[in-house]
């Protein structure tokens, strides 16, 4: 199983004929994700380099194509606004990878999605992330991003027959954990970029919810930066409910007091916020922690039994 996305699931792409949006919608199709189409206001009715059709909105495009996501590369001034859009024609899944979108607009973006019955409300996974994927051949798969999709391994081809689900605020770090599983013959169910922006959608708690009821999800990889005690809840929650083991790294061991570091929402406000202090409480609570961005697939090989 997966969770989020699968090889059924259809996508658009807002911002499709900008440079971005048209070389990474090219990619998921490649890749063998439903793209189904895209929108641009002002140019509907054509059809993109790779023949899918363009609308004018959303709604249009949801109408004439099924579309249940969309993947977002509106610049940042339109970006809230887009996520909006999608929200309002009732997209399922909203994958933002704009990065730099302003803190304020993300705020209204939030309270719009907030204030959708929640049997409705859609997930938004970013802003500044990598995407979503659920590794798959032959159609089977579902690429929403800009991640390379060739590192992966579907959970049906994993030589160990083991699997694990990624989270993690760092795209960067998400491929790294991706390849060192991958090469240990550990295979993903879905692999989730959450993004690093302090106002974002899903958070480490509502995936590793949705991983721990996942069936075909043998362990978790949990990836988090410096910065906000969302990662510590988490650890919180896993220690009370979570059926499956853990393996949590945070990036950011030197990095100094009050700097930004790589992402919007990645700056030391307090004493809880610093790696050290975060390790510190996710081991408390049972997570095995890799202790070096190389050696998290082999602490999560190590904890899932398989030989390294």
């Amino acid at each position: 199983m997966s969770i989020l996305v699968d090889g059924s699931t259809r996508v658009i792409c807002q911002g499709i004929t900008g440079s971005a949006g048209a070389f990474h919608t090219k990619g998921c199709l490649e890749y063998g994700t439903k793209m189904v189409g895209g929108s641009t206001p002002g140019k509907g009715g054509q059809k993109d380099a790779n023949g899918l059709p363009v609308f004018n909105t959303v709604s249009q495009a949801v109408k004439e194509t099924g579309a249940t996501a969309t993947m977002i590369f509106v610049p940042p001034p339109g970006a809230a606004d887009a996520i909006m859009e999608a929200a309002d024609a009732g997209i399922k899944v909203i994958v933002a990878i704009t990065e730099g979108i302003p803190v304020l607009d993300m705020v209204k973006a939030r309270a719009f999605l907030d204030a959708i019955p929640e049997a409705k409300r859609p997930y938004l996974i970013g802003p500044n992330c990598p995407g979503v994927i659920t590794p798959g051949n032959n159609g089977t798969g579902c690429k929403i991003g800009i991640m390379p999709g060739y590192i992966h391994t579907p959970a049906s081809e994993a030589k160990s027959g083991k699997k694990v689900g990624i989270i993690s605020r760092s795209g960067t770090l998400t491929y790294e954990a991706v390849w060192q599983c991958s090469t240990r013959g550990i295979g993903q169910t879905t692999c989730v970029g959450i993004g690093g922006d302090p106002v974002k959608g899903l958070n480490f708690i509502d995936i590793v919810k949705m991983m721990n009821d996942d069936k075909d999800t043998d362990g978790i990889v949990l990836i988090g930066e410096i910065g906000g005690g969302d990662e510590v809840l988490a650890g919180k929650w896993i220690k009370d409910h979570c059926k499956k083991p853990v393996v949590a790294f945070i990036a950011g061991r030197t990095a100094p007091p009050g700097r930004r570091m790589g992402h919007a929402g990645a700056i030391i406000s307090g004493g809880d916020d610093t790696a050290q202090s975060k390790l510190k409480a996710l081991a408390a609570c049972g997570l095995a922690i890799a202790e070096s961005p190389a050696t998290m697939g082999a602490t999560m090989a190590q904890v899932l039994g398989v030989n390294a």
